[in-house]
């Protein structure tokens, strides 16, 4: 891999981790204030806002500066949000400052990867980018659920008592930990080197980025094989976000875990991803990327036969076959979008249209998730309708691929 590859990944994994350790203390912090269950979910549709609203900008600006600089730039937007949360504001307000770091964070790291990566490498490098990404948001869970335990909480709280330090909270501790996380991501990524990548000089005018964004959005549709690996790469993070509260909960009401330990499950789903991510990394060539579409079949069926498993060890080899068919089913479209946006558009403005669409269904699924939690629909019927909703979508995409691609 070129120079500042393997920097970019770490950069990316260290950021990430605080994100998703993040969220599961924050749902502690909901409920030590005593919200009710649909908050949680809320939580990541505020963070998500900020990736559709800003998508228009977001592309131009990371190919306006060093995209290495305008990672380090948005760490430091999520520090404020965690000094945010240990002040004390509502963590729905911190968690949409942290969206607003996070929507400019992701089109000027996988700009800079498709920028330094060349095509018949950017399976590979998409093996690692999804590797880490989903590994970070497992072990971030993990973490998460680390600095939730109480013993954990009593143990650092015991360390900063003799420095009469005020604390808001019991877990105010661990919103420090993930502070100084944030903190080394953030060094991280100014060791990156510079791409050296030219684009020409965009309009600042709000309204013609605006419409710039809505022309690359209609060409990306349009194109047969970005118009196809759009639509499945946006059915996925969507189901993926969506997944993170559905197994917290359905490990609650169905396997009767605590939160430390359900977010401990999610790890079966980061070690499958890895296997999948592997297998498409070094067998799935980037013109062959649409032949594991009927992996996408697969996973929406999976998803439908857990929803009925009520033994932890069963679980756990479910959750890892779920994640191994995700990682097996994204690796190859995603790339194959980044490859066509590319092409076609400019490496950031590609990203965040493809961060626009992906997230515009992280906010519908979540906000849907969120109305039936509310309505007290039980997680059962809920894991089903959704799974087999995905098998659905996932084999009329086959069959629309079918006849819209050559053989």
């Amino acid at each position: 891999m070129p120079v500042g590859f393997h920097l970019i990944i770490a950069a990316q994994f260290v950021s990430a981790l605080a994100d998703n350790a993040l969220l599961i203390v924050s749902i502690a912090l909901l409920s030590e204030q005593g919200l009710p269950a649909w908050w949680a979910p809320m939580l990541k549709f505020v963070f998500t806002i900020s990736y559709v609203v800003l998508a228009p900008f977001v592309g131009p600006l990371a190919d306006a500066v060093p995209k290495a600089r305008l990672m380090a730039w948005m760490n430091g937007v999520k520090i404020l949000a965690v000094a945010a949360l240990l002040f004390g504001i509502n963590p729905l307000i911190a968690f949409a400052i942290a969206g607003l770091g996070a929507a400019a964070y992701a089109p000027a790291k996988y700009g800079l990867i498709t920028e330094i990566v060349g095509p018949k490498l950017l399976v590979r490098a998409n093996g690692w980018v999804e590797t880490s990404v989903v590994c970070a948001a497992l072990l971030g869970a993990v973490m998460g659920g680390v600095l939730v335990n109480t013993r954990v909480i009593d143990m650092l709280n015991g360390l900063l008592s003799g420095l009469h330090v005020g604390l808001m909270s019991p877990l105010s501790t661990s919103l420090l930990v993930l502070l100084l996380i944030y903190g080394l991501a953030g060094l991280l990524n100014l060791g990156i080197p510079h791409s050296g990548a030219r684009y020409p000089a965009s309009a600042i005018h709000p309204l013609v980025l605006m419409r710039d964004f809505w022309r690359a959005n209609r060409l990306l549709w349009r194109d047969a094989e970005g118009g196809m690996s759009l639509a499945v790469t946006t059915i996925f993070w969507g189901l993926g976000a969506t997944l993170q509260f559905v197994v917290l909960k359905w490990s609650a009401d169905v396997l009767h875990l605590p939160l430390e330990q359900a977010a401990y499950l999610q790890t079966a789903v980061a070690v499958g991803i890895v296997v999948g991510a592997v297998i498409a990394g070094r067998w799935v060539a980037l013109h062959h990327a649409r032949r594991v579409l009927p992996a996408g079949v697969v996973l929406g069926l999976l998803i439908s036969v857990i929803a009925y498993v009520q033994d932890v060890r069963i679980a756990l080899l479910t959750l890892a076959c779920i994640g191994a068919v995700g990682g097996i089913l994204v690796v190859p479209l995603n790339a194959l979008l980044q490859h066509r946006g590319f092409l076609l558009l400019t490496a950031g403005r590609s990203v965040a249209v493809q961060g626009f669409n992906e997230n515009l269904s992280v906010l519908f699924m979540l906000g849907m998730y969120a109305t039936l939690v509310s309505a007290n629909v039980s997680i059962v019927p809920l894991m089903t309708v959704l799974g087999l909703a995905v098998a659905l979508a996932m084999g009329l995409l086959i069959e629309r691929g079918q006849r819209a691609l050559p053989t």
